[in-house]
């Protein structure tokens, strides 16, 4: 009883509306940080928009976004900068975090340009563990495998 009466005042307080951010036109930038243990892509840039891969989809990021936190999966990340040019990346994993300052880190496992990679040694290596997944005897072993396939499978599909 008590606590409901407590809800019913604290109602106004705790909702909080929040909409669909919009694309503007030469409108409001977000800082975006992206990084791979091996190399900083992005330190604190100003871009318009990024879009992510992640575990429940794809999704875009716009200035003002609702404040997220998501684990990627292998996929492109396409980030648009200020000047309105996408700039393709491919990640095999991840996390990125989206803060209700308009900021966002982009933190992945592995992260190349997406004209650096080979479609021909995707397609090989996607083979080789495909073949490998049917030998492998130990789980931990078909676990490994399985996220070659995984990544590999992202990579071709991103290079076709």
């Amino acid at each position: 009883m008590l606590a409901a009466r407590f809800l019913r005042r604290s109602l106004p307080v705790l909702r909080q509306v929040r909409c669909y951010a919009e694309a503007g036109i030469g409108g409001p930038q977000m800082s975006f940080t992206f990084a791979s243990p091996t190399q900083v892509f992005f330190n604190s840039a100003s871009v318009k928009q990024v879009d992510v891969p992640t575990l429940s989809g794809m999704f875009g990021i716009l200035p003002d976004h609702v404040p997220t936190l998501q684990v990627l999966r292998p996929g492109i990340v396409t980030v648009i900068g200020g000047d309105g040019s996408p700039v393709k990346y491919f990640v095999s994993s991840g996390s990125i975090t989206v803060n209700a300052d308009s900021s966002v880190q982009l933190l992945a496992e592995e992260a190349v340009l997406l004209d650096q990679l080979d479609l021909a040694a995707a397609r090989e290596n996607l083979e080789k563990a495909q073949n490998a997944l049917g030998s492998s005897s130990d789980e931990a072993t078909k676990a490994e495998v399985q996220i070659t396939i995984e990544a590999n499978e992202a990579i071709v599909k991103a290079l076709e």
